[in-house]
């Protein structure tokens, strides 16, 4: 944990939402409205309301904070690029079909249908908050592919 608490706790003791706002530079609502924002973010609550974050929580305080006011991230964003590491760490390939198979298509070729296969291969790797950033799980690329060939029967020649 790089946050610097001057309190004489322990490095693993629970902390208060203000003394997290005061090692970080970030006000009590902004964690609050975090909280709401990121479901990981989920600090021990006592009664009467009193928030206790765990390292675990400050840790993932401290990477909102790099994600939203270092790097530029918008909160959808920085939410994606979380919930994608968590998959990542989970999850493995087991797909050839990769994004990277994509590189060089332009957005119009996808929108065409110029790019061959799968709508999965045809999603462009423009950043962590882009919408086709991963491959389509395989029921959603069955129903895409029956959805295009709908699309292209209806339609003149």
């Amino acid at each position: 944990m790089s946050a610097r608490f001057d309190d004489g706790k322990e490095e693993g003791a629970l902390r208060t939402i203000g003394e997290i706002g005061t090692a970080l530079g970030l006000k009590p609502h902004v964690l609050r409205y975090w909280e709401q924002q990121f479901p990981q973010l989920d600090p021990l609550k006592r009664s009467g309301g009193r928030r206790y974050y765990r390292p675990e929580d400050v840790a993932l305080v401290e990477e909102i904070d790099r994600l939203v006011n270092r790097e530029g991230y918008t909160l959808k964003g920085a939410q994606k690029a979380l919930s994608d590491r968590a998959g990542s760490k989970d999850a493995r390939v087991t797909d050839s079909t990769k994004p990277e198979d994509s590189r060089g298509k332009s957005d119009s070729d996808a929108r065409s249908g110029k790019a061959a296969g799968d709508p999965g291969e045809t999603a462009q790797k423009a950043g962590p908050d882009s919408p086709g950033a991963k491959s389509a799980p395989p029921e959603v690329v069955a129903q895409l592919k029956s959805i295009r060939q709908r699309l292209a029967d209806a339609l003149p020649a």
